[in-house]
C-alpha cells in the first residue's frame, strides 16, 4: 500500500483529500503546517507528498528547499495560479502542480502518473477474482483471459482505480473517450452492460440514480 503525506492547513480540504485517497487504497498521514510536515518526513517514509504552498510556520517552497536530497515525488497543491509560482515550484523539485479547487478524479490521476514515473505503481491491479495487467491490456478472471475491447478495458480500469466513487456518464465519456467525443451518454450504458456480463460484475457495478455508475467492493 502506497503511503502519501498530505500537507494542507485547511482541515476540510485535508480531510476530503484523505477520504478520497483512502477510498482507492492509499495509506495517508496528515500535516497541517510546515514544521509538522518536516518532522513527519524525517521520521517516516512516504511514496509521495501532496504539498500546499501557503502553510503556517514554514511554507511549501521552504520545505522543498530542505528536501533536495529526498527521493520522494512532490505534487504542489495551491490556490496560486500565476506562471512564476508554477515555474518556481517545478524548478525547486515539484513533480506536478495542481491549482485549487480541483476534482478528486483529477488529483487521483495526477498521483498515479507521478507514482508511475517513479516506478512506484504496479502493472497489476486486482479486484475480487479479476487480474488486470495495465501495460499488456489483459484481463484475467480466475486465471482465464477475458476479451475486452479497448474502451471496455479503459472503463474497467477507471472504475477499479476509483472504487466507491460515483461517476456521471458525462465524466466517464470525458475520462475514457476524451474531451472531443461527441457521442451520446447511452454509449456508456452499453459498455457498462457488456462489462457486467463479460466479467460477472452485475452486483458490483451499481447504477447511481440520475448520476451514473459506481464500483463497490
Amino acid at each position: 500500500m502506497k503511503r502519501i503525506l498530505i500537507v494542507e492547513d485547511e482541515l476540510s480540504i485535508s480531510d476530503l483529500i484523505k477520504l478520497n485517497l483512502n477510498m482507492v487504497g492509499y495509506d495517508t498521514r496528515q500535516a497541517f503546517d510546515g514544521v509538522e510536515a518536516l518532522e513527519l518526513i524525517e521520521k517516516e517514509n512516504f511514496d509521495l507528498i501532496l504539498l500546499d504552498i501557503m502553510l503556517p510556520k514554514l511554507d511549501g517552497f521552504n520545505i522543498m528547499s530542505r528536501l533536495e536530497n529526498l527521493d520522494t515525488p512532490i505534487i504542489c497543491l495551491t490556490a496560486k495560479n500565476s506562471i512564476p509560482d508554477k515555474v518556481k515550484g517545478l524548478r525547486m523539485g515539484a513533480d506536478d502542480y495542481i491549482v485549487k479547487p480541483f476534482q478528486s478524479v483529477e488529483l487521483l490521476a495526477r498521483i498515479e502518473v507521478v507514482l508511475r514515473r517513479y516506478k512506484k505503481v504496479s502493472n497489476l491491479i486486482c479486484f475480487k477474482d479479476l487480474q488486470i495487467y495495465i501495460e499488456e491490456r489483459i484481463v484475467k478472471k480466475d486465471g482465464k483471459i477475458i476479451d475486452l475491447t479497448l474502451k471496455e478495458f479503459e472503463l474497467l480500469v477507471l472504475l477499479i482505480k476509483n472504487k466507491g466513487i460515483a461517476f456521471s456518464r458525462e465524466k466517464i465519456l470525458e475520462s475514457v473517450w476524451g474531451y472531443d467525443y461527441f457521442g451520446e451518454t447511452r454509449t456508456v450504458d452499453m459498455h457498462i452492460q457488456r462489462i457486467r456480463k463479460k466479467l460477472d460484475l452485475g452486483k458490483k457495478i451499481k447504477t447511481v440514480y440520475k448520476i451514473g455508475y459506481r464500483l463497490e467492493e
